[in-house]
């Protein structure tokens, strides 16, 4: 009888800095909103958190969404200012790690 070894899914978070495609994940993104709303300090990475960390900072960071109807066009001229910040910088990273974007809008055609 031959034993099969099974993956366990990863019960910490990697980081974003290590996370796939540059950190261009659901779990980044959380992590990229919740610096523009300052609920972390950009220096928080997230690395080590459990999945339920994860799960309440996605509950604040919905909860300020909310408040702008989860439209950028609707932040406070502050706010949208510091999410082109950290998201155009995410992006340029991201690109220069090899991430196109194709798997997130490869769907939509």
């Amino acid at each position: 009888m031959q034993l099969v070894k099974r993956m366990s899914k990863p019960d910490r978070y990697v980081g974003i800095n290590n996370d796939l495609n540059g950190g261009m994940t659901s779990i980044g993104k959380i992590i990229r909103d919740a610096w523009v709303f300052e609920l972390i300090d950009e220096s928080e990475t997230c690395e080590g958190w459990n999945l339920a960390g994860i799960d309440i900072l996605l509950q604040k960071v919905n909860t300020e969404w909310d408040k702008y109807g989860c439209m950028v066009s609707q932040l406070p001229e502050s706010l949208a200012k510091r999410h082109r910040k950290i998201h155009d910088k995410a992006i340029q990273k991201a690109r220069d790690a090899g991430w196109s974007g194709e798997y997130e809008t490869g769907d939509e055609e």
